[in-house]
């Protein structure tokens, strides 16, 4: 499951995710669309990722996420080759749409309500593994950014899109719902019998998860909501900008600033190792504050750089901030409010994270039309992931109700 999972996330990431600042800088020199107008592409996918949530979330709770994940991969290479063929802004949306929709379907979201109903003692370190395969996406960054430049970007979408649907069926195929629908248990542990006679002194735990509704009414979902939020505010500035701004404002050539992704991959790979070995140990709301600290100093650095020390001290903080932090967003949740209804909560909380997914490509894009680069934008997401932190810090755990 796990390996699968892990694949599959590969895919996303390095086809799509992490590669579209290399498509958008294509884009920009080859079709003149300006920043604003393909930041949007990106703005639109997670608005629909967001506007699906609840619904989505409820049918993976009712239905479970295996036959989700499957036509999601099928939908999200069609997109993917329905994007070689735009001639236009709007066909150009569309096919982002399209492919926005198997992403929703195949992504982290089904993905991780499938880890999390298989595992709990060490679901942070599950979670942290499956990670990896964003992680590892980067490293597809200069592999992608060389194709486009070489074979253009119409034929690298459409072998994309079939490489999604050749390899990524294999792996959908090896998700399950969940471990009780074959005959196995929860981390594959089976839980002990009490032995006749014999009482148990532990005491006796009478409470139940949290329903989507109760979940609503706590702090700790809108803590935890609204810093994911902030957060991806800087994730997604940098997945959709960092290359430009590197090749227009710092004077990277594409593949150099392919080669600086790479890097940021690099650090996150190894915060999400960091994540597997610490993650089920310590308070995982006080290390994702920590992270969003990172994330802030990182992008100035980013986008005051006046040397390459300061370019790789960005890839360094902001990459091991992202591995680490990533994976606790699903698995504090899990934590807080229980395997029971995850889906529906977290369907429900993307409706608030929305506003960092939007707003990261969205924010920077628009100032950078305004001003002609990405300072003020960027320092404008710096600050608000800075105050994102405390959301974390504040957002304790919630007492379950009782049976």
């Amino acid at each position: 499951m796990v390996g699968a999972a892990v694949g599959l996330q590969f895919l996303q990431a390095g086809l799509v995710t992490q590669a579209f600042g290399a498509y958008l800088a294509m884009l920009a020199d080859e079709q003149g669309w300006s920043k604003t107008a393909l930041s949007g592409a990106a703005a639109l996918q997670q608005m629909e990722v967001a506007l699906l949530g609840p619904v989505l979330g409820w049918l993976i709770d009712r239905f479970g996420p295996k036959i989700f994940v499957r036509a999601g991969v099928v939908v999200f290479g069609i997109g993917l080759c329905l994007l070689s063929q735009v001639q236009s802004l709007p066909t150009f949306y569309g096919a982002f749409i399209v492919i926005a929709l198997g992403s929703s379907l195949c992504g982290f979201f089904p993905l991780n309500v499938a880890l999390i109903h298989w595992f709990e003692r060490k679901r942070a370190r599950a979670l942290s593994a499956m990670s990896i395969g964003l992680a590892f996406g980067g490293i597809m960054v200069p592999l992608v950014a060389s194709s486009l430049t070489t074979f253009g970007w119409r034929a690298t979408a459409l072998t994309s899109g079939l490489i999604m649907i050749c390899v990524g069926l294999p792996l959908a195929f090896v998700i399950r719902n969940s471990p009780h629908e074959h005959g196995e248990v929860v981390d594959g542990i089976p839980e002990e019998k009490p032995v006749q006679g014999k009482t148990d002194d532990r005491a006796v735990d009478n409470t139940r998860d949290f329903t989507a509704a109760e979940a609503l009414r706590t702090s700790a979902f809108w803590l935890i909501s609204l810093g994911h939020g902030f957060a991806l505010f800087i994730v997604h500035a940098v997945s959709v900008h960092a290359i430009t701004h590197l090749k227009e404002h710092l004077g990277y050539t594409v593949a150099a600033a392919a080669l600086v992704i790479s890097l940021v991959t690099s650090c996150q790979i190894l915060g999400v190792l960091l994540g597997w070995w610490i993650g089920d140990r310590y308070r995982k709301r006080v290390l994702a504050g920590l992270c969003m600290l990172a994330h802030s100093l990182g992008l100035l650095l980013l986008t005051y750089a006046v040397n390459w020390v300061m370019v790789v001290a960005f890839a360094v903080l902001h990459g091991t901030a992202w591995g680490l932090r990533g994976p606790f967003m699903q698995a504090i949740r899990a934590d807080y409010f229980g395997r029971s209804s995850i889906g529906m909560i977290l369907g429900l909380s993307f409706m608030i994270i929305v506003v960092g997914q939007v707003g990261g490509p969205i924010i920077p894009g628009i100032f950078a039309d305004i001003t002609g680069d990405y300072r003020l934008g960027f320092t404008i997401l710096a600050v608000l992931a800075a105050l994102g932190s405390g959301f974390f810090f504040f957002a304790r755990k919630p007492k379950r109700p009782l049976a």
